[in-house]
């Protein structure tokens, strides 16, 4: 099927229906850091390829770049769909948020061709292009418009089957052109749109929650498919106390209903999300987090692209960093089954990827299709269907719950796609340590409980062997809270699954009451709160701390176990502080070599003061290797018995019982 090209007057009737897959959309004014996700200015220079075996070149790195990009002019947006482009200038939409992600809707739905339909008033261009998996930009056709004309162009979706994008750009003549809006189309194969409830699970984070409440009540159209909204409320806090909550709630137009629980974590509000929507004929489930804040476009592009697709898919969006709103947290996960830990699933890709630094058409990688293990929930769209076949959330509080039922769906044959052009803007990992403190028993024993479950290897791989350097890294950090929330998982990993729904709204509260036995988790906020900081011997040369080299690194781990464990805390480092240490430096390496710190958290709020016990280091180390050796050893029978109960513990009937004994009054 070759590309063609048509140009129709405005008021020009077709015979074939069309659907709309995905519209043009732009920044709120509000939002303008935002705008280089929705539109580009200037041409861009495709990546360099060898024109014979199509290896990138290594002439200018193989990096596509702008040739002329301009800033961009916010009085131009004209409305959420409609911008102008200024006499001369060009403007793209080979954007984030408004190119067409082809390579997803070839490999993954039910459509073949789609069409390009693009309302302008004024004089110029629209050219159409496209690229391939490697990054290389193609171009597709270029056609005059003049006055008010719809602009089509009929696109196949044949060359996409390892990645690549559709895109167009506008150009300007000696006048203004307008934008007035544009959309990717598929002829309409009938049928109607499938529902949705839209569940938010939320922990005293009522402005969020209002905030995005807020949202979709100023976009009806995301509404539209909206069956139901729901909060589960596990926290103090309630949004529905919230000043205008009641003007919110209003415009909503009946669709919200909020249950008050107990804190069940994450997985617990989530669990009740999927309950509910599949106890009220939902179609789909839409988890969101409660620390974000939505594109309202992203509910219909995810709602349409699951409705095309093959199979009964769970759809995800992306997550961009809430205070630099233009990275990009991640393109796609996958969990490395040997380590059991997420892994970028391409070659290239960029953690933490900036839009400002390099827009989608200056990004090779950006190009190739992305297959996922899973997709996070802070914005993951779930068929019923699925989740009527699989069940609910294992009953695991707040980490891996959405790694653990994406494999567990990938087993039972349901895809996960992380879908491009659909995201929210969540607080970013950079801001947060949870590894560190209450999180990390949540972390460990999750993870392994997920290992358990779904590890092809007999042993489970490295994830045994990981969990005790992990316990030996913070024991030497002097982070002893940490390492006796890690021994805790250990201990309940062996215990089994049959009481994880018992502890789950008692676990939190048993780790906290832990906090006033280490002085590690005990956090001031005044920075004079602590003596000043003083060593009584200067760093060697004054050089400091270095890491150890891959080479030197086991030598240098033993020499420094044993100081620990047998040298005798300086009484000085008892009275103060060795250093004061901010949280980026917080390396185990740096920190054991100190016999007391005070340590900044990741949050910039307030600092602890970490000090050196041999004592509280020689038990929890004999502990942590003790229960790691248990757990290696008797993994295969492990694994069985986790394998065995989890149909039961993520089934409908185990959490309709957890639901009763702890939902609250609303």
């Amino acid at each position: 099927m070759s590309d063609t090209v048509t140009t129709t007057p405005e008021t020009s009737a077709e015979a074939t229906p069309w659907q709309t897959l995905q519209r043009v959309v732009l920044p709120n004014l509000s939002d303008l850091d935002t705008a280089p996700l929705y539109m580009d200015t200037g041409s861009a220079l495709s990546v360099q390829l060898n024109t014979m075996d199509g290896s990138v070149s290594t002439q200018g790195g193989g990096q596509a770049r702008s040739s002329d990009g301009k800033e961009i002019h916010a009085e131009d947006f004209k409305s959420r769909r409609s911008t102008l482009v200024r006499a001369g200038e060009r403007v793209s939409f080979g954007t984030y948020f408004n190119a067409f992600p082809a390579s997803y809707w070839r490999r993954w739905t039910t459509i073949q061709s789609v069409r390009l339909s693009v309302k302008t008033s004024g004089s110029g261009g629209v050219s159409v292009y496209k690229s391939n998996a490697r990054g290389s930009l193609q171009h597709v056709e270029t056609k005059r418009v003049t006055d008010t004309a719809v602009t089509t162009f009929d696109l196949t979706l044949a060359p996409f089957g390892d990645g690549g994008w559709y895109w167009f750009d506008l150009v300007a003549g000696s006048g203004s052109l307008v934008l007035d809006e544009a959309e990717w189309q598929a002829p309409h194969a009938g049928g109607t749109h499938g529902s949705i409830t839209l569940e938010i699970t939320t922990l005293n984070k009522p402005d969020f929650c209002l905030n995005n409440l807020s949202i979709l009540a100023d976009h009806p159209e995301s509404l539209a498919p909206l069956k139901e909204i729901l909060v589960v409320d596990q926290g103090t806090q309630k949004v529905a106390d919230q000043p205008g909550f009641a003007e919110v709630e209003a415009a909503l137009q009946g669709k919200l209903r909020i249950i008050n629980q107990a804190n069940l974590g994450g997985s617990g509000g989530f669990a009740r999300g999927m309950y509910e929507a599949v106890e009220n004929g939902s179609d789909y489930a839409l988890l969101l987090d409660d620390d974000v804040v939505i594109e309202p476009e992203s509910i219909a592009r995810l709602l349409t692209f699951a409705d095309h697709c093959k199979t009964p898919t769970i759809v995800g969006g992306h997550m961009f960093d809430l205070y630099n709103r233009t990275v990009l947290h991640t393109f796609g996960e996958t969990v490395n089954p040997w380590r059991f830990q997420p892994d970028q699933p391409v070659e290239g890709q960029v953690l933490g990827h900036d839009f400002v630094r390099s827009n989608l058409r200056h990004t090779p990688w950006l190009h190739r299709r992305v297959d996922v293990d899973y997709n996070g929930w802070w914005m993951c769209l779930i068929p019923t269907a699925v989740i009527r076949d699989i069940g609910l959330s294992l009953p695991v509080f707040i980490k891996w719950d959405d790694a653990e039922y994406g494999l567990r769906a990938k087993a039972a044959g349901y895809p996960t796609v992380s879908m491009p052009g659909s995201a929210v803007w969540h607080v970013s990992w950079i801001d947060k340590d949870d590894l560190v403190g209450w999180q990390a028993y949540f972390h460990t024993r999750n993870r392994m409980i997920a290992a358990l479950i779904h590890s092809p290897y007999e042993h489970g791989g490295r994830v045994v062997r990981e969990s005790g350097y992990m316990d030996i890294k913070h024991l030497i950090s002097m982070q002893y809270f940490t390492a006796r929330g890690r021994i805790m998982a250990l201990q309940d990993i062996l215990k089994g699954p049959e009481s994880l729904h018992e502890v789950l709204p008692t676990k939190l509260p048993d780790i906290r009451a832990m906090v006033k036995e280490f002085p590690d988790s005990q956090f001031k906020t005044d920075p004079d709160a602590f003596p000043a900081a003083r060593m009584d011997k200067p760093p060697r040369q004054g050089q400091g701390f270095r890491a150890p080299s891959y080479a030197t690194l086991v030598p240098w781990a033993a020499k420094t176990l044993v100081r620990q464990l047998s040298k005798p805390v300086q009484d000085s480092s008892r009275e103060r502080p060795q250093a004061v240490v901010a949280h980026q430096d917080n390396k185990w390496w740096r920190m054991s070599q100190y016999d007391s710190a005070v340590v900044s958290n990741a949050e910039g709020s307030g600092a602890s003061w970490y000090q050196r016990d041999p004592r509280k280091l020689r038990s929890m180390l004999t502990e942590a290797g003790r229960l790691n050796a248990e757990i290696l050893r008797n993994w295969p029978q492990l694994s069985a018995r986790y394998k065995a109960a989890a149909a039961e513990i993520s089934s409908f009937e185990a959490w309709k019982k957890t639901f009763e004994a702890h939902s609250e009054k609303s």
